[in-house]
């Protein structure tokens, strides 16, 4: 049940990434500029090590799916929930990278005013933590959270910096 639970997620995943593409096609066409290449790379990378890392220690551990488990469930369904309405309400500007368009503007968005980077904050480390969750994935989350939270930390720095002229 680990295992389908993880397909699944994966799959949506890869649902959100092909948004991400398609959105990132058409901001380059339109003369977006990218900020922080190097570590959107370094956070894709990190984030498939991650999941693959809870995985592979589910499997060494021999988890069942259990109460933990539908806990972490849980707390994906809600990562991914805020995932696709961050995704809804950034339109065609969301993509897994960090491109600033020309004409680029600030969202006002109701969650935008209450939460500062929701899409960090509401969907990825929530989507991680549940994944962990999910796989009793005790050492990936000692580890592997602070790390990427890390690259994160500098992802954040770079949002920042690309859109101060926007405030």
């Amino acid at each position: 049940m680990i295992a389908a639970v993880f397909a699944l997620v994966f799959a949506i995943r890869l649902v959100s990434l092909s948004i991400s593409i398609k959105n990132e096609k058409r901001l380059i066409a339109e003369g977006a500029r990218q900020y922080g290449e190097r570590n959107s790379k370094l956070l894709s990378a990190a984030h498939v090590v991650y999941y693959f890392a809870a995985l592979a220690e589910s499997y060494v551990r021999g988890a069942a799916f259990d109460a933990v488990s539908a806990i972490g469930t849980a707390v994906l369904a809600f990562a991914l929930a805020m995932l696709f309405y961050v995704i809804h309400a950034l339109g065609s500007v969301w993509t897994v990278k960090l491109y600033i368009h020309p004409q680029h503007k600030m969202n006002r968005n109701w969650l935008f005013r209450h939460v500062r980077h929701p899409n960090y904050f509401l969907n990825i480390i929530p989507e991680l933590i549940g994944v962990g969750l999910l796989c009793h994935a005790w050492a990936v989350m000692l580890v592997g959270l602070p790390l990427y939270l890390a690259i994160l930390a500098m992802r954040i720095r770079h949002e920042q910096q690309a859109m101060r002229h926007l405030w």
